[in-house]
């Protein structure tokens, strides 16, 4: 007795039938076990590229936009520079001393006391009070406060007291005293943050 293998006698259909069984059974294996898993890979890939892409167009666009931010930063450091003068960021006594006596003598005074006082902290800046004490005349008074005036570093005058002068030099017929209170900048204390980033 034969054993039949194949199928042979069987209506054509049957064979159809059993070719799109294997074709859609081979399809599916080779979908779920080697296609799949390239074409999920090849989206992960596509995505990468896209966010590289976008990153190397942020960049691009940052380069061309570089010279600006380089100008910018040279007006901020130059408007800094003058900040500075205006609000230095130390005291400089022996300068201040000089200029101020420096103005007393061009305006014949004579300066009887300049007592740098404490300091007194603020926000962002520290006060310091400098007490003057001077003779002269009235004419050569307004002109000290008007050159105090020009400085490029604020210098405010406060609690002026103005007195006849009788004694001593005959020309200088007032005495006054007052405080002259300059600002000194305080650099920010670093937070916790940057203190780990160093």
């Amino acid at each position: 007795m034969a054993i039949q293998t194949g199928l042979e006698g069987k209506p054509w259909y049957m064979g159809v039938l059993v070719g799109l069984l294997a074709g859609g059974a081979l399809y599916y294996g080779a979908h779920v076990w080697l296609l799949k898993p390239k074409h999920e890979q090849l989206e992960k890939q596509e995505t990468k590229l896209a966010t590289l892409q976008a990153k190397i167009q942020e960049g691009r666009a940052a380069k061309q936009q570089l010279p600006r931010f380089r100008e910018e930063v040279r007006l901020l450091e130059v408007k800094l520079d003058k900040l500075l003068r205006i609000l230095p960021a130390r005291r400089n006594t022996h300068d201040l001393l000089r200029r101020i006596r420096s103005l007393t003598e061009q305006g014949d005074f004579e300066l009887l006391r300049f007592t740098p006082g404490s300091e007194v902290d603020q926000d962002f800046y520290t006060e310091w009070p400098i007490s003057i004490s001077l003779e002269g005349s009235y004419h050569n008074l307004a002109l000290l406060f008007e050159r105090i005036s020009r400085f490029s570093r604020i210098i405010n005058v406060e609690g002026l007291k103005v007195s006849a002068n009788s004694k001593g030099n005959p020309v200088h017929t007032l005495a006054a005293s007052f405080r002259a209170k300059t600002f000194v900048y305080k650099d920010p204390e670093p937070s916790t943050d940057e203190e780990v980033a160093e």
